[in-house]
């Protein structure tokens, strides 16, 4: 039986996972309404500027900024009045000296105008007469021709996660479709003689499935296709016969095996088979998730990871969830959701080891404190009661109460 005598630093092992990548995003075309969540494969250039024309930000009237200075409440400005500016319509309206023109938010300047009066910085004096009480300079309450966006400017680069204000950018520019990366298929394997579906009712010693379903959730979160190929028995033959169809038909495999050294190296010895390098991982320096193992066969990427729910989640994330950015054309180094906190109590942690703890937070008046969750790594519920986990890095034996750490979010 083969021990973790040589684990590697979670860093390092992840550069070395990705190093071996070859990334080729494969092209699709959705609607851009359905494209959240989505990375763009191609950089969006702007096909015209935005706003395409001036307009208001304001309710108030559109004037010439030089007829209103020195303008206030006791000596106020008199602008005759030539009009409304209608909304969703171009203008024919051209200021002369001493004139407005009524205007409302997103409406048009007329020609002449080069700002905008707020409505409740003017009151009526006569009929067609409108009263000044404070002056504007040149360009206030208005957007420019292209103040958002220039004609041909890059909005949105190749590699790029769509958001929600992605997405109302690509609608004002009028990209009702959008090139994106095609979802990276990832193949879960489960294996274990005791693991059944969730579906059915357990024995004595069996457990339900948790891992496919979480490792799923997780891929499918950060933008890949999860293909489950089922529970496999703990034979060598079972496993690697559907490894080398989850290979053959999907970007990335990964296989949650049983705790057990002798299944650990069933899954070392399957990655091997399956094609060049092989294994290039055979164990991690972190906790919880020493076992993982990492191997890139005939360029596609297959990960191993511990049947421990907690141990397989945590991993999954540290590991997984960066190839299937990579493989997506996003870049796997982009910061996630993160907040600081206040530890609430003392962490022990083992030198040497980098080490994950789940915490749930709580909110204070001093801000976010951080509550440690503690459970084992088979209790899948210390992570569901959990919001983030806090690193402690491999040369700390810990961390203090009253420490600020940093939470990185679920």
């Amino acid at each position: 039986m083969t021990e973790f005598l040589n684990l590697t630093p979670p860093d390092e092992a992840l550069k070395r996972l990705l190093s071996h990548l070859e990334v080729h995003p494969v092209p699709e075309e959705v609607n851009t309404a359905q494209a959240l969540g989505r990375v763009t494969v191609s950089p969006v250039l702007a096909p015209h500027p935005l706003p395409e024309f001036r307009r208001s930000t304001v309710d108030g009237f559109a004037v010439r900024a030089a007829d209103t200075y020195g303008s206030s409440e006791s000596l106020p400005a008199y602008l005759n009045l030539i009009g409304e500016v209608c909304m969703g319509q171009a203008t024919d309206l051209r200021l002369g000296a001493a004139q407005c023109a009524l205007i409302h938010t997103g409406g048009m300047l007329p020609e002449g105008a080069d700002a905008v009066v707020m409505v409740e910085n003017t009151q009526s004096a006569r009929e067609n007469e409108v009263e000044v009480l404070r002056a504007v300079a040149v360009g206030e309450n208005l957007i420019k021709i292209g103040e958002d966006v220039k004609l041909g400017e890059e909005v949105i680069p190749a590699g790029r996660r769509l958001r929600p204000a992605e997405i109302g950018g690509l609608m004002a520019l009028g990209f009702t479709t959008v090139m994106v990366a095609r979802k990276p298929r990832v193949g879960i394997l489960s294996s274990g003689d005791e693991v059944i579906p969730p579906e059915q009712q357990p024995l004595s010693g069996q457990v339900r499935d948790v891992n496919s379903f979480t490792l799923a959730a997780v891929v499918q979160q950060v933008g890949g296709e999860a293909i489950h190929y089922g529970i496999i028995p703990d034979t060598r033959a079972a496993m690697l016969k559907t490894a080398r169809r989850a290979h053959a038909e999907c970007d990335v495999v990964v296989i949650t095996a049983g705790s057990s050294v002798s299944v650990r190296d069933l899954t070392a010895e399957i990655i091997a088979e399956l094609g060049q390098p092989g294994v290039l991982v055979h164990g991690v320096n972190i906790r919880p998730g020493k076992p993982t193992i990492l191997g890139v066969c005939a360029g596609k990427p297959v990960i191993g990871l511990p049947g421990n729910p907690v141990s397989a989640l945590v991993n999954v994330e540290m590991f997984v969830a960066p190839v299937v950015k990579s493989l997506l054309g996003e870049d796997p180094a982009r910061p996630r959701a993160a907040v600081n906190a206040q530890l609430l109590v003392n962490l022990a942690s083992e030198s040497g080891r980098e080490e994950w703890v789940p915490v749930r937070l709580l909110a204070s008046s001093r801000g976010w404190e951080a509550d440690p969750v503690f459970g084992k790594s088979n209790l899948i519920f210390t992570l569901a009661r959990a919001d983030g986990l806090v690193r402690v890095v491999s040369d700390a034996t810990g961390l203090a109460a009253g420490e600020m750490v940093e939470v990185v979010l679920f």
